[in-house]
């Protein structure tokens, strides 16, 4: 398992973390189970949040994560993937069947998460409350911290920040095969909320790769 510590300005706050480390066997990934599964959860959440009847604010005023992301002015993303996939019908992103296990699991649980190659990272991930703004590379663009976002770096820089997302250096590769998933919580959010959102990243995992080893950890 990844090594992860505190830094002190996290000193007295109650914001739970998750790691999901999985290490996927190299050539068993089953995709297209693990895609008739993501079919079948988008249809059950098309069925139990019909189009006609959704109301943004009534469903997601009380999230956590979106009132965590209202306060740095920013739209919650998962809530816009969920408007995407079950409102708009668009089709479940399939391009890297390790990030999609993430994906999913954002979809069904409303949770925030993200995928990284754990070979990409550096030393100790240090998470902390970042004082300033700091600029790092984005998956498609340059990135910024927020002051008081919470965050993490490894040797060599930031990893993620829960608002601004994940970095280039070690978001997960199609080839990637041993996989982190950090679960993020808000602060003072109960640790059994992650802890549910962490096996359902395993159960996911485990349909993609029925001979992954997973190791679960809260920060």
């Amino acid at each position: 398992m990844l090594s992860f510590s505190k830094h002190s300005s996290l000193n007295n706050k109650s914001i739970p973390f998750g790691a999901v480390l999985v290490r996927f066997s190299a050539d068993k990934l089953c995709v297209d189970d693990f895609r008739r599964l993501a079919e079948s959860e988008i249809a059950a959440l098309k069925e139990k949040y019909p189009a006609e009847s959704y109301d943004r604010k009534a469903m997601w005023g009380d999230n956590p994560y979106y009132r965590y992301f209202k306060k740095f002015k920013k739209t919650y993303p998962v809530m816009l993937q969920f408007e995407s996939a079950v409102l708009k019908g668009r089709p479940f992103p399939a391009f890297n069947p390790v990030s999609e296990v993430a994906f999913l699991a954002e979809l069904t649980t409303f949770a925030l998460s993200g995928t990284h190659d754990a070979g990409c990272i550096a030393g100790d991930v240090m998470l902390y409350i970042s004082d300033c703004r700091e600029d790092f590379d984005g998956l498609r663009e340059t990135l910024h911290t927020y002051p008081n976002d919470l965050c993490g770096r490894d040797d060599k820089g930031i990893v993620f920040s829960l608002i601004a997302g994940t970095d280039l250096r070690t978001s997960a590769k199609p080839d990637s095969r041993c996989v982190l998933y950090p679960v993020f919580g808000t602060p003072d959010m109960p640790h059994e909320e992650i802890t549910n959102v962490m096996s359902t990243i395993e159960r996911y995992a485990k349909v993609l790769c029925p001979d992954a080893e997973i190791s679960c950890r809260i920060i």
